[in-house]
C-alpha cells in the first residue's frame, strides 16, 4: 500500500500543476510510503507517490510510463493475480521491464481498456493518466479497502489518498464540515461514500471508475454484487452445504496463499482470538516459511481481553507472538494521532488500539499483515444480521409472546446488553415491526439510536441538515436489484455500503495500518471469496441463528474447537470511559471547552457540558449507556477534527525531496 496525489487542470483558465504543490501532497502521505517518493508533471497534469515497497523493491517506482511514455500511472494497493495477467499479457506481445504489478495494470489498461479492472484481483486504487489523449481515470477496488478522495476547486481536479494531502497542496481549497457529512455519520457511524466528511471533498465509490477527458466527466460501477434472485439460477450456488463448506474453504486457502506469497517481504497476521482471524492466520501459516509473526491486542478491562484464545491460537501456529497490552489511559493520549489519521469523526475508540497494534507490527519489522475483516458482512456474522431475522419473524406475528424471546440469544457479549431487561427489549426492538418488509429495517433500531445523538448539534448546524432524510436519501441510492435478494442479502449490503467500507476498511483499517507504514490484507474479500460468498443461500450463512456457520464448519480441523464453539465477541475498546478519569489529558478538556465548541459550531456547548457531567458521573458506576458513549465520542473526535483540518492546517514538508523525480516540463510556477 502506498500514497497517491495529483492535480488535473479540468479549464484552460487553470493554473497548470505545480511541483512544489505535488511535493506537499506527496509530503503529506509520507506515512503511507516512506520508502521513495515520485512526481510526474505536465502541462496539464500532476501525479505524485508515496511508496512503500512491497513487491519488486529494485524496479517498482512509481509514477511509472508505459513503453511510450504517454500513459502514466499512480497506483495504491495490489493486484494479487498480476503473475497470471504477466503472463496473458506476455502471450499478447505486451513487452515488460519490471517485475511489478503497476506495470501489469499499465499493459492490462491498454490492452482492455478500463474492462481491465474487471479481470484483477486484489485491492486498489489507481489513477491513470493519458497525456496523449488527456485522459485521467480513477479507479478503486470492489470492497474498497484502498481510499481515493476528490476535490474540484478553481478549475481543477485534486484527488488523494487521504484528505490532509489535498489540503496541503493548495491552501485556497475552502475547509469546513459537510453538514450532509456530519448528518450521516451520526446515523450511519459513518460517511457513506461518495459523500464526505469536509465540504466539497467527496470518495470515489467502491467498486467504481471516474473518467475526465474533454471536459466531461463519466463514472460507472465496473462491479456490483450479485446475490441470488428468483429467476435466476446462475446467481445460486448449485451445491449443497457440505459443497458449500469445501468451496469456501478451497476459496479461502487460495486467498491466504495469494496474500501471502505475493510479497517480497515477510508477511504476518492480526491475531484477536476469534474465529476470523485465527482461520485466516492458520491458512497463512502454511505459506510463511520457518517465521510468521503474529499480532495481538490485549486490555486492562477484562470485558474487552480475549488472551486466552489469542494464546491457545498461538500454541496451534507455533508463531513468534507479538502484545500489546492497552489501558484506557493508553486510548486516551493517542486518540488526537487517531484521528488526524482516520480524517472523519468517530463514534468508537476501537481505532486506537489498532492505531498501537499497527506501531507494533512495525516495530516488529514487518510490513504486511493478514486481517480476518470482512468476514461477519461476507458471511452474516453479527448480531445486526440475527437481529433482523429475529425482528423480521417476530413481525409477521406481533402480538406474538414467544417469538420476541429469540431475542435474549442476542449481544451476550455486552456487559449492558439492550436484551437483558425483557420489557424494554421488547420496546425498544418492537418498534416498527410492521415495516418488516421494507428496505433497511433490520439496521432502523441501530440508526434511530444513533440518528438521536443529532440533538447535540448546534442550532446553525441543525438547521444546515433540516428537511434532509439521511436514511431516505441513502436508501434511494440502492441497486435496482435489491428488493429481489433475500432479507438477509440486503442486510448485508447496507451494512457493507456503510460501516464496511466507511468505517470498519478505513478508520479501523487502512488509516490505523498505514499510519505506521503497514499494509493489511483481507483473504476474506478476494475477489473470489466475495463471489462465493454472496452466492450462497442465505440458510449456509445465518442457519436459524448461527452466524457464520459455513465458515465454521471450513475451519473445522484448522481451528481449535475451543474457538469454534466460543461465543462471538466482536472486536470493541473502553469508549468514554478513557475519557473522563481525573488524570485524563488537558486537550479532553479543551476540545469540549464552551470557546472550542462556539468557534467549531457543530454542537451546543451547554448540550455537550451536559453530557459530559453525566458521563462523568455515571461512569464511576459504569453505568453509561451506549447512546453516551457514542456522543461523548463523537463529540471529542468531530472537535479534534476541526482543529487539526479546519482551523489549522495540515499537510507535509514542503521541504520533501523526491528519490525519483520525473519532471517533463520547467521548474513550477
Amino acid at each position: 500500500m502506498c500514497g497517491i496525489a495529483g492535480i488535473v487542470r479540468l479549464s484552460d483558465g487553470a493554473h497548470s500543476p505545480g511541483k512544489a504543490a505535488l511535493l506537499r501532497m506527496a509530503g503529506a502521505l509520507t506515512h503511507r510510503g516512506p520508502d521513495e517518493f515520485g512526481v510526474y508533471r505536465d502541462d496539464h497534469a500532476g501525479l505524485a507517490h508515496a511508496r512503500l515497497s512491497i513487491i519488486d523493491l529494485a524496479t517498482g517506482q512509481q509514477p511509472m510510463a508505459d513503453e511510450n511514455g504517454t500513459t502514466w500511472i499512480a497506483f495504491n494497493g495490489e493486484i494479487f493475480n498480476y503473475v497470471e495477467l504477466r503472463r496473458e499479457l506476455a502471450g499478447l506481445g505486451h513487452p515488460f521491464r519490471t517485475q511489478s504489478d503497476t506495470e501489469v495494470i499499465l499493459h492490462a489498461y491498454r490492452a482492455w481498456g478500463e474492462a481491465a479492472f474487471e479481470r484483477m484481483n486484489g485491492q486498489w486504487a489507481v489513477a491513470l493518466w493519458d497525456s496523449a489523449a488527456k485522459r485521467l481515470v480513477l479507479c478503486r477496488d470492489r470492497a474498497g479497502i484502498c481510499p481515493l478522495h476528490l476535490c474540484e476547486h478553481g478549475g481543477n481536479l485534486y484527488f488523494a489518498s487521504e484528505v490532509k494531502a489535498i489540503f496541503a497542496s493548495n491552501a485556497a481549497i475552502p475547509r469546513a464540515f459537510d453538514p450532509a457529512g456530519i448528518a450521516q455519520t451520526f446515523t450511519f457511524w459513518t460517511v457513506a461514500p461518495p459523500q464526505g466528511v469536509f465540504r466539497g471533498v467527496s470518495e470515489l465509490e467502491p467498486g467504481h471508475i471516474r473518467v475526465y477527458e474533454n471536459g466531461t466527466v463519466r463514472e460507472r460501477a465496473y462491479w456490483t454484487p450479485r446475490y441470488p434472485v428468483p429467476g435466476d439460477p446462475g446467481s445460486r450456488f448449485p451445491g449443497t452445504l457440505e459443497d458449500a463448506v469445501v468451496a469456501v474453504r478451497k476459496a479461502l486457502d487460495d486467498a491466504a496463499s495469494l496474500c501471502m506469497l505475493r510479497a517480497d517481504v515477510p508477511v504476518g497476521s492480526y491475531l484477536s482470538g476469534g474465529l476470523d482471524s485465527s482461520l485466516v492466520a492458520a491458512l497463512g501459516r502454511r505459506f510463511a516459511g520457518d517465521r510468521f509473526h503474529t499480532f495481538s491486542l490485549r486490555f486492562d478491562d477484562a470485558e474487552y481481553d480475549e488472551t486466552e484464545y489469542q494464546r491457545l491460537m498461538v500454541n496451534v501456529l507455533g508463531s513468534e507472538h507479538h502484545e500489546v497490552v492497552v489501558s484506557r489511559g493508553d486510548i486516551a493520549k493517542v486518540f488526537p494521532e487517531v484521528i488526524y489519521h482516520a480524517e472523519r469523526p468517530i463514534l468508537r475508540t476501537a481505532p486506537a488500539p489498532l492505531f498501537l497494534l499497527s506501531k507494533l507490527v512495525r516495530d516488529a519489522g514487518v510490513k504486511v499483515v493478514l486481517t480476518g475483516e470482512g468476514a461477519d458482512e461476507m458471511f452474516a456474522g453479527y448480531d445486526i444480521f440475527r437481529e433482523g431475522k429475529v425482528r423480521r419473524f417476530w413481525g409477521h406475528q406481533p402480538q406474538s409472546a414467544w417469538r420476541p424471546r429469540l431475542l435474549e440469544r442476542l449481544y451476550p457479549y455486552l456487559a449492558r446488553s439492550p436484551v437483558a431487561q425483557q420489557a424494554m427489549s421488547r420496546q425498544f426492538f418492537g418498534r416498527n415491526l410492521a415495516g418488516y418488509q421494507t428496505p433497511g429495517f433490520a439496521h432502523d433500531t441501530r440508526w434511530h439510536t444513533t440518528g438521536a445523538l443529532k440533538r447535540l448539534l448546534s442550532g446553525d448546524m441543525q438547521a444546515a441538515v433540516a428537511g434532509r432524510d439521511t436514511v431516505a436519501e441513502f436508501l434511494a441510492a440502492l441497486p435496482a436489484d435489491f428488493a429481489r435478494w433475500s432479507p438477509l442479502a440486503q442486510d448485508q449490503h447496507i451494512e457493507i455500503r456503510t460501516l464496511l467500507s466507511g468505517y470498519l476498511l478505513s478508520s479501523q483499517g487502512d488509516r490505523m495500518l498505514m499510519a505506521h507504514s503497514v499494509e493489511g490484507r483481507f483473504p476474506f474479500l478476494d475477489q473470489n471469496v466475495i463471489a462465493l460468498a454472496d452466492s450462497l443461500p442465505p440458510a449456509y450463512k445465518l442457519r436459524v441463528l448461527d452466524e457464520k456457520h459455513v465458515v465454521k464448519r471450513a475451519a473445522e480441523g484448522v481451528v481449535p474447537r475451543e474457538i469454534l464453539e466460543r461465543k462471538k465477541q466482536p472486536y470493541r475498546a473502553p469508549d468514554a470511559l478513557s475519557f473522563i478519569a481525573e488524570d485524563a489529558p488537558d486537550y479532553i478538556g479543551e476540545a469540549l471547552s464552551e470557546s472550542a465548541l462556539r468557534e467549531a459550531n457543530v454542537f451546543e456547548p451547554q448540550a455537550i457540558a451536559q453530557l459530559l457531567r453525566k458521563c462523568r458521573t455515571r461512569g464511576r458506576d459504569g453505568q453509561l449507556s451506549n447512546a453516551d458513549n457514542m456522543a461523548l465520542v463523537g463529540a471529542l473526535s468531530t472537535q479534534l477534527l476541526y482543529r487539526q483540518f479546519i482551523a489549522s492546517c495540515p499537510g507535509g514538508s514542503g521541504g520533501v525531496k523526491p528519490r525519483t523525480d520525473i519532471d517533463k516540463t520547467t521548474p513550477a510556477r
